[in-house]
């Protein structure tokens, strides 16, 4: 088995073309966002699911414009994650509250889910029409995974797995981050099926599998055995697409009176941008040339 960890997006069908899947190890991605935001280990696991799973359903978008966006709002001291992601596999996001502390689980694992708490998740898909699609599901438990699988179930109607995990090491570093979607086609035969639910009522945790060894290629083939077909590779990213010109351009939207009023107020104007945590300053003369 390979041990090459290098962030790395599959998609691909197994069982014949009746099962489709989307699977990634993330490692990299995760970590740039965990620098960039400066989370806790739980708000890291919890960025780091919904990143990856961003990532793998932005690789099912069919254009290259189209624009998907999750939000896990809930009641718990973490309030929430937002995530965007394109069909390039190109991802950011944020929590609300990067520095959530609190004991584990019952399991021993960091409980994400008591991070987030009850809630609601939404999936927003902007694919060029005039209103974006919005699916809205209840928090089935806030770890992100069970509560994607509920959402394809109850908003998309697909009978769907989601896997999920972002391992931590001692010196709360990202270690092993990934995780994969498998769905079954409508066409789908009985056996296939009852096969699908004993391979996956098997799998352990996801990031125990890279730390075993295994790479993505190989968890697919575990899952879905040797004759499941990879047909396109990717590199998932984290990747902001702010920069000064689309500032300006927020900055022009907010019309003369805004600027005249920035621009009296004689000093400069500071907008940061939260998933990326960059600021842009511009000076009064800098106002000056965009009114």
């Amino acid at each position: 088995m390979s041990k090459i960890w290098m962030d790395e997006l599959l998609t691909g069908m197994a069982a014949g073309n009746e099962v489709r899947f989307f699977a990634a190890y993330t490692k990299g991605l995760v970590e740039e966002a965990r620098k960039i935001h400066n989370t806790s280990p739980i708000a890291t696991a919890a960025l780091g699911r919904t990143l990856t799973a961003g990532a793998m359903m932005g690789a099912m978008c069919k254009n290259d414009s189209d624009v998907l966006t999750l939000q896990l709002t809930g009641d718990g001291p973490m309030k929430g994650v937002t995530v965007t992601a394109n069909a390039a596999a190109e991802v950011k996001g944020l929590v609300q509250v990067p520095d959530v502390i609190l004991p584990p689980n019952a399991a021993g694992h960091l409980n994400v889910g008591g991070a987030i708490g009850n809630g609601t998740l939404s999936v927003i898909k902007d694919i060029g029409l005039k209103d974006p699609y919005v699916g809205q599901t209840e928090l089935v438990s806030g770890e992100v995974a069970e509560d994607l699988t509920y959402y394809f179930a109850a908003s998309e109607q697909i009978p769907t797995s989601v896997g999920l995990g972002v391992l931590m090491n001692k010196g709360n570093f990202v270690e092993h981050a990934g995780g994969f979607i498998i769905q079954l086609l409508p066409f789908a035969k009985e056996g296939t099926i009852r096969w699908l639910e004993e391979v996956l009522a098997g799998v352990h945790s996801v990031t125990e599998y890279f730390a075993d060894g295994y790479s993505i290629e190989d968890l697919v083939h575990v899952l879905l055995g040797n004759d499941a077909v990879i047909e396109r590779r990717m590199v998932p990213k984290y990747k902001c697409d702010c920069s000064r010109e689309r500032v300006e351009r927020a900055l022009i939207s907010l019309g003369r009176k805004e600027l005249d009023e920035m621009i009296q107020d004689g000093k400069p104007v500071t907008l940061h941008c939260d998933f990326c945590n960059r600021d842009y300053t511009f000076s009064v003369d800098e106002l000056k040339n965009l009114v």
